[in-house]
């Protein structure tokens, strides 16, 4: 009886105890660490000024940032637990909703769930970043930021030390990335007011909490009917007082007042750009000093909008300073665009704008100029084309190559909005101190409308690095960079130039000569010889295959950045290159004879890299036949070309290139 007594009781407590493994199991979620509530105090309740609807997204991704930065500053933690993700989103939703009642986050924005939980691999706590960044950066940083960012010179200072501060890693999701840990670090550290003070959110984030308005009752409505009578009476006082003026100084010379109705406007445009950036406004008496007077011993650079010089600032710190020549107030328009470019965008990869300048003095007229970070290694073209030094070694070319890619990456898609650079070349890459890729020169950048394909717009750029459908019809989209970037990565790695002359005094493409040795298997012929430090030869190969595609005629045959970056940083094997319908620079034989080609072939190379695929021409299979044929058509293209020459001199014509397309020498 006492044996079946305990055999019940046993069996009774084995199939009603919870089992330890299915409850931890049970438990999928936990409460949220993150404080959302901040963002709440930030706006004082209400709608933040910097919120609308063209840039909700983005306003989502910063306001995470500075969140994030809290959680660091109170946990040493980058990111949330996995399991809070969902409680994590719906307090987001929750403040996004308190005055934006239909807009849904993760639907709107693609975002997924785990998002919230993703940054940059291979680091997640505080003690993970610090390891990656030398000490004396650090400290710099420290220096520089640990003061109030309210105003614009000490905020300019602090971020022109956490751009020096490196990127690692690679991203995942599309939330929180690696460009913006620097930012998060340095906010929930550096900085003595942290991240929930409203200059530390302004120069760090971009974001402005201030209320876009409130709902105040009828003694505010007084307040602003009040306002708005006192505003309606100064312009009515300042129309009559500019009617007066007006009248008054018609005797002053035309010129004298054309030029201060400009320099007005002008100042005015930078001025209202100041507010929600971090520039520096020089005079010009800070310029003269720093380029001793513009002396030209001081040049270290030279180009169709004028010099530029090397200075050194009174804080010690060396900068170059462009200056464009003949200004006018019809160029005062790009003078503006170039620093908004400039001054809306902040990447490891990207040259960073320290100022820039705005004056007009009696002997030197108008005065334009734009204040950057020195490079002291000059740009990429000095290094390939203007150095008699020692050639660039491999690992070098390959960290300018990844760099330049990284930033032209941020710029279609990190930055709000979009921007195309339009006029990417070796002459705009610019080198550090250790050889880090800078892409400069904005002033024939973009911006490109989030939702838009592409833009028809009037074309420029530089001869061999334009791309086909943007030459011709001017059809523009972010990868009418990527083909620039193509014909970069050759000259990069065979050391020729993007367009140059061939025996018969036509102009050459290095796309098609560097095609025409892919196809015939011989890839690794684009590599430049005697190259210091040469790779193994799958990855010379696969960057010679990674430039042909990205230079590819066919715009959809091109890769994005994105995709571009990803097959550089892994293993991660390339796409199939379709053949090429005509060389870029091709004459009508070869037009029409590209049009009688077909078939498909497999591309195999002496390495065996044969991850890709090309359409050839079946009858070709015969290299002697080859040989043949292609004599025969030499001889009739010549006798095309003659007829040609013969038909222009009696009948006067000719032909013509886009006029407003410079020339790279």
């Amino acid at each position: 009886m006492t044996l079946l007594f305990f055999f019940f009781f046993f069996f009774f407590a084995f199939f009603t105890l919870p089992s330890p493994s299915l409850s931890s199991n049970n438990t999928t979620s936990s409460t949220c660490p993150l404080n959302f509530t901040i963002l709440t105090t930030l706006s004082n309740g209400g709608r933040p000024s910097s919120y609308d609807s063209t840039t909700r997204c983005q306003f989502i991704r910063q306001s995470f940032r500075l969140v994030q930065s809290d959680y660091l500053r109170r946990s040493s933690f980058f990111l949330p637990p996995l399991n809070s993700s969902a409680s994590c989103w719906q307090s987001f939703q929750s403040y996004i909703n308190s005055f934006d009642p239909t807009f849904n986050i993760l639907s709107s924005c693609s975002f997924q769930n785990s998002s919230i939980s993703q940054g940059c691999v291979g680091i997640t706590t505080k003690l993970d970043f610090e390891a990656l960044v030398p000490s004396s950066v650090l400290s710099d940083v420290n220096t520089n930021c640990n003061q109030s960012l309210e105003n614009n010179s000490p905020c300019a200072l602090c971020t022109t030390s956490v751009a020096r501060l490196p990127a690692s890693g690679s991203s995942l999701g599309n939330l929180s990335d690696c460009t913006a840990y620097p930012s998060v670090y340095v906010a929930a550290f550096s900085n003595r007011f942290g991240p929930s003070d409203p200059g530390t959110v302004k120069c760090l984030f971009s974001l402005d909490f201030s209320p876009e308005g409130s709902s105040g009752g009828v003694g505010k409505k007084k307040i602003i009917v009040i306002v708005v009578c006192v505003v309606f009476a100064l312009v009515l006082f300042l129309v009559i007082v500019g009617v007066w003026g007006y009248w008054k100084f018609q005797k002053m010379s035309g010129d004298d007042k054309g030029g201060n109705t400009a320099e007005m406007g002008l100042v005015s445009a930078l001025d209202s750009m100041d507010q929600s950036t971090t520039l520096i406004r020089f005079t010009i008496d800070d310029v003269k000093k720093a380029t001793k007077n513009f002396h030209r011993d001081n040049i270290i650079g030279r180009g169709g909008y004028g010099n530029v010089y090397r200075g050194l600032l009174s804080d010690g710190s060396e900068v170059a300073l462009k200056r464009f020549k003949n200004c006018s107030a019809a160029g005062d328009a790009s003078f503006t665009h170039e620093v908004e470019v400039i001054a809306s965008i902040r990447h490891v990869n990207l040259v960073t704008l320290r100022g820039y300048c705005s004056a007009t003095t009696r002997l030197e007229g108008y005065q334009r100029i734009i204040v950057t970070d020195l490079m002291k290694n000059g740009s990429l073209h000095d290094h390939l084309f203007d150095s008699a030094g020692e050639k660039l070694g491999w690992p070098t070319r390959q960290q300018i190559a990844l760099g330049t890619a990284r930033g032209l990456a941020y710029l279609h898609y990190g930055a709000q909005p979009a921007i195309i650079h339009r006029d990417i070349k070796a002459s705009n890459i610019l080198l550090d101190d250790k050889f880090e890729a800078k892409v400069a020169d904005f002033g024939l950048a973009k911006f490109n409308p989030e939702g838009m394909t592409h833009m028809s717009t009037r074309v420029a750029g530089t001869m061999g690095y334009v791309a086909p459908e943007y030459a011709l019809y001017g059809q523009l989209t972010e990868r009418s960079d990527v083909f620039s970037f193509g014909v970069v990565l050759l000259e990069l790695l065979s050391g020729r130039k993007a367009l140059q002359m061939n025996d018969d005094g036509q102009p050459s493409a290095l796309s098609d000569w560097a095609w025409a040795l892919v196809r015939a298997g011989r890839a690794l012929d684009v590599i430049e010889d005697n190259m210091p430090q040469a790779g193994s030869p799958q990855v010379l190969e696969k960057y010679v295959l990674i430039a042909v595609l990205c230079s590819h005629p066919q715009l959809y045959a091109r890769p994005t950045m994105d995709q571009v970056v990803k097959m550089m940083e892994t293993d991660e094997s390339m796409p199939s290159i379709p053949e090429r319908p005509i060389p870029f620079v091709a004459g009508m034989l070869d037009i029409e004879r590209t049009v009688s080609l077909g078939g498909s072939g497999q591309l195999s190379s002496p390495t065996g890299y044969q991850s890709f695929t090309l359409e050839s021409d079946p009858h070709s299979s015969n290299p002697k036949e080859e040989e043949e044929e292609e004599k025969e058509e030499k001889e009739e293209e010549e006798e095309e070309k003659e007829e040609e020459r013969r038909g222009s001199s009696e009948g006067g014509g000719g032909s013509s290139c886009p006029r407003n397309l410079s020339t790279d020498d």
